[in-house]
């Protein structure tokens, strides 16, 4: 570990922009190296949702039509894949923008709801009364926290609406004493290990669920006796960092970061009633609009609707003036640029796999290799498959469409229940999300942090990390497990 440590030191990472852009002129070379080929997909309606999946048995290979045009433009040619060249690579970031663009929107959106919030003042209020309250117990504020954000990503599935609550969590980080990663680290890690660690994630195990013809929320109280190992884990690797940098600075991965953030608590109201009141009717709305997604299929236009709800109301109780509420919505958009471009470099990854029809490829590929092997092997192996692949597709609804209709069933060749495949596909698609690059909300909330993506690297696989601790838990020893509890 000492050598890995040490290795990272050395490593340094460009900008978020220039290695997302470098990651897709990789894909781009390997369309050119890795066959082509395609399986059939039909639309499923899956809890609610039409989604389009994968037709096990259909997969076949695609011959590649290579020419000098292809390396510049694009050479299409009836019945063949064509290579990603350089056009290609070039217009697959604005086809990102395109395919995200509900969700850059959301994240420009709820930017701007937060930053009413934050000029009316109820945001600081809050923050300073709840520092208040746990004053002399940082330690149980740490658990509250990271247990409430952890419990949102496993039975909701929220990421991308917590971006905007980066900043906020920094400010508590700051004013007890830690640093940017511990104030990270509320929020995000926390989000992340709930998200793996999904009891009725609906972007997740409802998905894979219903795909691989499971019982609905079946398997519960594993999953929920998981979330609890899996969330206990993080919370202790926290709190021992931050005991570790409290009793000494220079242990901090950022030694030299004076933390300066342009949100201070100084000169804030005291939280009074409209304060409390604001913040009711603004939870009111969230947990509405959360019942919604569940019962009534919304999705982010329908998400933002109800964001823009809280912002108005926000201003109205707030009595701030029209040019007030417009400047703030305004710069809290403004704040979320980089976030919301973020998701549109790390989709046009996506789009070039699949204009090169290569990915279809990598996972028959995969399949194959695993229906050969002994089934604790396999199931281990689903798991590393699936991580490798959240790499290449970030999305959890998107990658259960493409891998679980061929897990499922592979599952029941190798004897597994499909409880398992379901289970090595929520941990290998949840907890890498705490550390590739491909992933929006990641780069996202390090952008807000101000945290090189490196260091955070370090952060998460530093000795007995997280990481490292959640998943000897999805080992071999524990999958066969699943089998009973099933």
């Amino acid at each position: 570990m000492n050598f890995g440590s040490a290795f990272l030191r050395r490593i340094r990472i460009p900008h978020v922009f220039v290695l997302l852009t470098a990651i897709i002129f990789f894909c781009c070379v390997l369309t050119f190296l890795i066959p082509s080929g395609q399986y059939k997909r039909e639309v499923r309606r899956i809890q609610g949702r039409e989604r389009m999946v994968v037709v096990p048995g259909t997969y076949r290979t695609i011959p590649k039509h290579l020419s000098f045009k292809s390396l510049i433009l694009e050479d299409h040619r009836p019945g063949y894949a064509s290579p990603v060249g350089l056009w290609g690579f070039l217009s697959a970031i604005p086809r990102g923008m395109e395919e995200a663009a509900d969700i850059i929107f959301f994240i420009f959106v709820i930017g701007g709801v937060f930053g009413i919030l934050q000029a009316s003042g109820v945001i600081q209020s809050a923050i300073q009364k709840m520092l208040h309250t746990f004053r002399h117990s940082p330690t149980r504020l740490t658990i509250v926290l990271m247990f409430v954000i952890g419990v949102l990503g496993s039975t909701l599935g929220m990421g991308e609406e917590l971006i905007p609550l980066v900043p906020l969590f920094l400010i508590i980080a700051r004013e007890l004493g830690y640093d940017r990663f511990y104030g990270l680290s509320l929020v995000m890690l926390s989000a992340d290990v709930g998200f793996a660690a999904a009891t009725t994630n609906p972007f997740t195990v409802s998905v894979a669920q219903g795909i691989a013809e499971l019982p609905l929320n079946s398997g519960m109280g594993f999953r929920v006796v998981f979330f609890l190992l899996a969330i206990s884990l993080a919370i202790g690797y926290v709190l021992r960092y931050g005991r570790r940098i409290q009793k000494n600075p220079d242990a901090r991965l950022m030694p030299d970061d004076h933390f300066h953030l342009e949100v201070t608590l100084e000169g804030v109201t005291t939280f009074g009633r409209r304060h409390g009141f604001i913040l009711i009717l603004c939870a009111s709305i969230f947990a509405f609009v959360l019942y919604a997604v569940q019962t009534m299929h919304w999705w982010m236009a329908e998400m933002g609707g109800g964001f823009l709800l809280m912002g108005m109301l926000t201003a109205a109780l707030s009595q701030m003036s029209l040019d007030e509420t417009t400047r703030a919505f305004v710069k809290g958009m403004e704040e979320m640029v980089v976030a919301a471009l973020v998701v549109g470099f790390a989709r046009g990854i996506q789009v070039v796999l699949q204009e090169g029809q290569i990915l279809d490829t990598v996972i028959f590929s995969a399949a194959s290799l695993l229906q050969h092997m002994h089934r604790i092997a396999a199931a281990e192996g689903m798991l590393a498959f699936q991580t490798v692949l959240n790499f290449f597709i970030p999305s959890g609804s998107g990658q259960a469409a493409v891998t679980m209709p061929l897990m499922a069933p592979l599952a029941d060749v190798l004897h597994l229940t499909r409880q398992t495949a379901v289970f090595a596909f929520t941990c290998g698609d949840g907890f890498s999300n705490s550390i590739i690059p491909t992933s929006g909300v990641l780069m996202a909330m390090l952008g807000l942090a101000e945290i090189p993506y490196e260091k955070w690297v370090r952060f998460v696989f530093a000795t007995h990390g997280p990481l490292g601790g959640v998943f000897g838990h999805c080992g071999a020893d524990k999958l066969p497990v699943s089998r009973q509890l099933f």
